[in-house]
């Protein structure tokens, strides 16, 4: 029997994983704007603490009730650390040195790290040649993009590039803990109590390492700031799981690979970047290897050539 996931998506679940990838993408635009008048642990900071009481009203409109087990706000505090506050930050602080569209490609790269961390942690989800070959790949157009030049000229950016690197994986890590610790809880509230667990988890550390936030910023800043929270976490986290209950978790990894259109689109547009030739190649083999990660491509291709 065939597991391979379905190709296909309904027209509705299309327009949403697509306004997904958009408002995803629109963090990094975000972040890029924010980062004029905000230092990147007070952004992350930021992107939690205003998602808080949006999402807060979603969870109480749908009547979903607070957990009340101690266990269960201690596992919304690690997952809030893996999914939040640890790659939020090595995001923006990145984000200091590289453009965004570039920061999109090298975290489009999640998908086939987490499957490779689930395949090692997991006993369910075994790691497979094709998870093997897909991270392969990933790791080899980042080094396109890094370039042999790092080997013998290490640079900011590159320590930059690294650092969205390690946001990837502890995105991986974050669904291995998500999985095993959360498992059973609502999933709107596991999203709402990760971002009270990052919220937490970042107010001590922002006043120790930025100082008390600065609410004297522009009107640029806060608008990206608040869109930063309202559009690309709360709405997100909204649409992310309506999407996995519509379409299923194998057709919503598809956003991994939208993204990074969408991010390189509104930086080209509005901030003036530039992608080198480098990068394009690079997201593509890095798209490459999340094709043979997912399987689904192959699996239709082979199912043509046969018939």
């Amino acid at each position: 029997m065939d597991k391979t996931p379905a190709l296909t998506l309904d027209l509705k679940s299309t327009i949403m994983l697509l306004l997904l990838a958009t408002v995803w993408g629109g963090s990094f635009f975000f972040g890029e704007i924010a980062l004029r008048e905000v230092p990147p642990l007070t952004i992350t900071l930021h992107r939690v603490i205003w998602a808080v009481p949006f999402l807060a009203l979603i969870v109480l409109f749908k009547g979903i009730a607070f957990p009340r087990s101690l266990p269960v706000w201690g596992a919304y505090l690690v997952m809030g650390a893996l999914n939040n506050a640890i790659p939020f930050s090595l995001i923006f602080w990145g984000q200091t040195q590289i453009e965004s569209g570039l920061a999109s490609i090298l975290n489009g790269t999640t998908a086939m790290f987490a499957a490779v961390v689930a395949g090692l942690l997991l006993p369910d989800e075994p790691l497979t040649a094709k998870k093997i070959i897909g991270a392969a790949l990933g790791i080899a157009g980042v080094a396109f993009i890094m370039g042999s030049s790092a080997l013998t000229d290490f640079n900011p950016s590159n320590l930059a590039q690294i650092a969205i690197l390690g946001a990837t994986l502890s995105y991986a890590f974050a669904g291995v803990w998500g999985k095993t610790a959360l498992a059973g809880q609502p999933p709107l509230m596991n999203a709402l109590g990760m971002l009270i667990g990052s919220t937490v988890l970042m107010i001590p550390i922002v006043l120790v390492f930025d100082g008390p936030p600065s609410l004297s910023l522009s009107a640029g800043v806060w608008g990206a700031l608040i869109g930063m929270a309202v559009l690309s976490t709360a709405l997100a986290y909204f649409l992310y799981f309506a999407i996995l209950v519509r379409a299923g978790a194998a057709n919503l990894l598809l956003v991994t690979l939208l993204i990074p259109p969408f991010a390189i689109g509104l930086g080209v547009l509005f901030l003036g970047e530039q992608m080198e030739r480098e990068a394009w190649i690079g997201f593509a083999v890095i798209a490459l290897g999340f094709a043979v990660t997912d399987g689904r491509l192959f699996s239709f291709l082979s199912r043509k050539a046969s018939t």
